[in-house]
């Protein structure tokens, strides 16, 4: 009988949050209603982080046409294609400055969800799979930063894989073993070398898009089941219809993200942005250049690991990942101004450490 009743309890929970008598034309697509408030500029984010998306699989496709994963012609590779092939300049950088803008979204389209609580019930499986996402989408920026085999790429990996080796310092007995077994797992040998890139070759090609087109798939479901949350306290004076007219502001949307790309691609090369030095093709027997540190998406973790010591970060960020994979049932009572302020001190702290961290570290450190 408890059993019985158990099974019942499971199927009713999941019914409520994937309802499948909704799932047809009518429900999800002609009588889905979008509420307009002072937040619903919000609603767009996620559309937006699925365009950049997108061209990252385009240009994504047309890069592999010339790339080579090996430690002798990867560099040269991608320096032929941004020199030689026609348009090959602007692909690249259009992939590459894709990357940082979809991360950048998928940032703020986290905190804005929090913030307008979007995550309660019964839409707790959209949270859940938003934030497998997120997680997702940093390990395409970890795993692509690899791949052209420059200096800053390379040595920038180094200290990523030796991070995660660090963490067996603060497990207890075999399990202190574990964490330079994933590292070596994922190295594949000695040091960063050959057998690394065919890894993050293959991770960043196959298994990752594999990863995000199921769970991106099960996240665009369950947002069409249930439709947009109101995401304010007060209930929405008006509201539009989801198709045609948000689809339409949408693609308008899409239309000028795809204009801000084609200048940035065109104009201004994402090399630019760093010195010379760091992109010149990995030299294993040269000296480690200065300048050597992540992508700007982690920088937030990056600064406080050179700030703090190595446990406290750690436990921050066990702490922060739980945080959020339990949002729905954690903050299920707290009003969405305490959840708005939340998000407001988590961007401000985001803008702070990507911006001027270099200087918060002289700060502390000088």
């Amino acid at each position: 009988m408890k059993s019985s009743e158990g099974t019942r309890g499971v199927e009713a929970w999941v019914g409520e949050r994937l309802p499948v008598e909704k799932m047809n034309f009518d429900s999800m697509v002609q009588k889905k209603e979008v509420p307009i408030h002072r937040l619903s500029w919000a609603y767009y984010l996620g559309g937006l982080a699925l365009f950049f998306f997108i061209v990252q699989v385009v240009t994504g496709l047309m890069l592999l046409f010339y790339y080579q994963p090996t430690v002798s012609d990867a560099h040269a590779s991608v320096e032929h294609l941004t020199l030689h092939v026609p348009g090959g300049g602007l692909v690249r950088n259009t992939h590459a400055w894709a990357s940082s803008l979809m991360i950048a979204a998928v940032f703020v389209h986290l905190l804005t969800t929090f913030g307008m609580k979007a995550f309660v019930k019964p839409r707790e499986l959209t949270w859940v799979s938003g934030v497998l996402l997120f997680a997702v989408t940093l390990a395409f920026g970890f795993s692509g930063y690899l791949l052209p085999w420059h200096q800053i790429a390379v040595n920038a990996t180094k200290i990523g894989l030796q991070t995660i080796e660090e963490l067996g310092a603060y497990l207890p007995g075999a399990l202190a073993e574990w964490p330079r077994l994933i590292r070596e797992t994922i190295q594949g040998e000695a040091t960063v070398g050959q057998a690394t890139l065919s890894r993050f070759f293959s991770l960043h090609v196959i298994l990752l898009p594999l990863t995000m087109a199921g769970i991106l798939g099960l996240h665009l479901l369950s947002v069409q089941l249930h439709g947009m949350s109101a995401g304010v306290d007060e209930t929405p004076r008006r509201k539009e219809k989801f198709f045609p007219t948000f689809f339409l502001k949408d693609l308008q949307l899409w239309g000028l993200a795809f204009m801000v790309l084609f200048l940035l691609g065109t104009c201004l090369p994402f090399e630019s942005l760093f010195t010379y030095p760091l992109f010149e093709p990995f030299n294993p027997n040269g000296s480690t250049p200065d300048g050597i540190k992540p992508e700007w998406y982690f920088f937030w973790v990056y600064y406080p690991l050179e700030l703090l010591p190595f446990w406290v970060v750690l436990l921050a960020q066990g702490v922060l990942g739980g945080v959020l994979i339990g949002a729905p049932w954690i903050f299920r009572d707290t009003n969405r101004r305490t959840l708005r302020l939340l998000a407001l001190l988590a961007a401000l702290y985001l803008v702070v450490m990507t911006v001027f961290g270099e200087q918060v570290y002289h700060l502390f450190k000088d």
